[in-house]
């Protein structure tokens, strides 16, 4: 991966995104998309890069940059805490976390408390631990100390940054979908150079996705699309406890993930995997029988409809502080996308 490329993700996987409080990652992704498109930004939030706007079809791609978090609901008379999910979380693995509040004067440390397991009634024990179990601790001496710091309504991330392990994977709190929305803003920069290209291109790092595909949905009314492909990251099942007879053999390193089903287009699937085979791209198939629970839903039915596609990444441990992916899948998802941007003429036919 560039330099540069590698200095953008990092950046836009430091920035705290939760769901309706996307304002720092689509700052850095405009800045980064600015160069090479030209760049909007929506009343709901979402960041749009456009290439050749009067070109045919309209495509448009779509990667969500809101992350999971929590939000503070309420300050008791000891300072301590009270706070509510933003996105679905696994209850039990929520206390003993290290957190960042974001807040109008900055960052404020704290940790999510529960009362120790030693103090818990032998009967409860095993039962596991609920929001309303927990708090967060700044410090504070009492609710007029803690008002100072923080306000009701301010958002909450895990205290984790990307890294790498020893053996080349990559481990960040946010991949799902961060790095969808890394993955449309380097597909635009690499059209941006292509000689080509003769579809107009509206790349949109999309927001609100873990809220009901909000941005999404907005986003694909405004750009009015032919056709429109989701990335975000999708289950690998290479890993203990994946029943993989209900969810698929999905492996990191694998490459790229195409889905199809009847949330995407046969036409669209079509192309996508005759560009993976024509460029060598390694790729694997994942079967959704359903509405995919991604942008590619909204998409899908967005004014008379829309051909919809997704390409996904293979991630391990999702929704957790510790969401594990390999940038090979990355690389190849961005070549792929782009491939099938190129393969695209006033003539493609989209209808089933």
């Amino acid at each position: 991966m560039r330099k540069q490329s590698l200095e953008f993700l990092q950046k836009l996987m430091s920035s705290p995104s939760p769901s309706g409080y996307e304002e720092p990652a689509q700052e850095i992704w405009r800045e980064y998309t600015k160069p090479f498109a030209t760049v909007k930004t929506d009343y709901h939030g979402n960041t749009i890069g456009t290439l050749k706007p009067k070109g045919t079809p309209r495509l448009m791609f779509a990667g969500h940059c809101d992350e999971i978090g929590f939000m503070l609901i309420y300050i008791d008379d000891k300072g301590f805490i009270s706070f509510a999910p933003i996105g679905g979380f696994d209850e039990t693995i929520i206390p003993g976390r290290r957190v960042n509040i974001h807040t109008a004067n900055g960052v404020v440390p704290g940790v999510i408390g529960k009362t120790p397991i030693h103090l818990i009634d032998r009967d409860k024990r095993d039962k596991g631990s609920k929001i309303e179990d927990c708090w967060i601790d700044i410090g504070a001496k009492d609710k007029k100390e803690a008002e100072k710091m923080v306000a009701i309504g301010d958002p909450v991330t895990y205290m984790y940054d990307m890294m790498d392990l020893a053996t080349g994977l990559s481990v960040a709190r946010a991949f799902d979908d961060r790095i969808g929305s890394f993955i449309v803003a380097e597909v635009l920069r690499e059209l941006s150079k292509s000689k080509t290209l003769k579809a107009s291109i509206s790349s949109v790092s999309t927001v609100q996705e873990e809220l009901g595909l909000r941005g999404a949905r907005t986003s694909a009314f405004g750009c009015d699309p032919d056709v429109g492909i989701a990335t975000d990251v999708t289950f690998a099942t290479d890993q203990p406890g994946v029943d993989k007879k209900k969810v698929g053999d999905i492996k990191l390193g694998g490459g790229p993930v195409i889905a199809r089903g009847p949330n995407i287009n046969p036409k669209v699937f079509k192309i996508l995997v005759e560009v993976a085979k024509a460029k060598k791209i390694p790729y694997q198939i994942e079967g959704i029988s359903r509405a995919t629970g991604t942008d590619a839903n909204a998409i899908q039915v967005s004014r008379a409809g829309v051909a919809a596609g997704l390409v996904s990444i293979p991630v391990r441990y999702m929704h957790t502080p510790v969401e594990t992916l390999d940038f090979k899948d990355v690389e190849y998802g961005i070549k792929l996308m782009a491939g099938f941007a190129e393969a695209l003429t006033a003539d493609t036919d989209f209808t089933p």
